[in-house]
């Protein structure tokens, strides 16, 4: 499977920044980023400016040709099949029990659309996140409790929950099953 543009500098921002043993804060003090729009540009929850990101390069030390190496763009798609055996595990914030699988990531009309799967652990928690965009849940299977801000909402099988990702928010399961998750980013670019 292909991986989109935002994915790929993302990951490749945080992989650069872990080999060279540097932390979230290092990068933001060099660059007058803060920290957590460091932390949503390596997660993929927002997608930073060509001025943020060629300061970020910056602060990682990189020449930006070679940042850029082997990074391209999808363009022309008029779909995509993706086989299950396909997804690619994702690496977001820290968290136990947080699996989450990329299915899908393709730029539509100044939006970035991001598909996954987020399998969710018994007894899961982490910090609440927001995300620059809006976000669809679906829940294939278990319980979960969501929290938007401080409101809780209770998820059984087959609930679905829209919301602004701006919104702090984040799934808990505090059930003894595994619970499965589709969940749908639009992010504005």
């Amino acid at each position: 499977m292909k991986k989109d543009l935002y994915s790929i500098i993302g990951n490749k921002i945080k992989q650069i920044r872990r080999e060279n043993g540097w932390t979230l804060y290092e990068i933001a003090s060099r660059t007058g980023v803060s920290k957590s729009l460091l932390s949503k540009i390596e997660n993929v929850r927002t997608i930073p400016s060509l001025p943020v990101l060629f300061k970020i390069i910056k602060a990682l030390e990189m020449d930006v040709a070679i940042f850029f190496e082997g990074v391209s763009d999808i363009t022309d798609i008029t779909y995509t099949h993706i086989k299950a055996e396909e997804y690619e595990p994702m690496d977001k914030e820290d968290s136990e029990g947080f699996s989450y699988f990329s299915i899908i990531n393709e730029s539509v009309k100044n939006a970035e659309v991001q598909v996954a799967i987020l399998k969710l652990s018994p007894g899961a928690t982490r910090e609440k996140v927001v995300t620059d965009g809006f976000t669809f849940l679906y829940l294939i299977e278990g319980n979960v409790d969501y929290l938007l801000e401080e409101e809780t909402v209770k998820f059984k099988t087959g609930d679905s929950l829209f919301f602004n990702g701006r919104i702090p928010h984040v799934p808990m399961n505090l059930s003894s099953e595994v619970a499965v998750m589709l969940i749908v980013y639009l992010l504005n670019t």
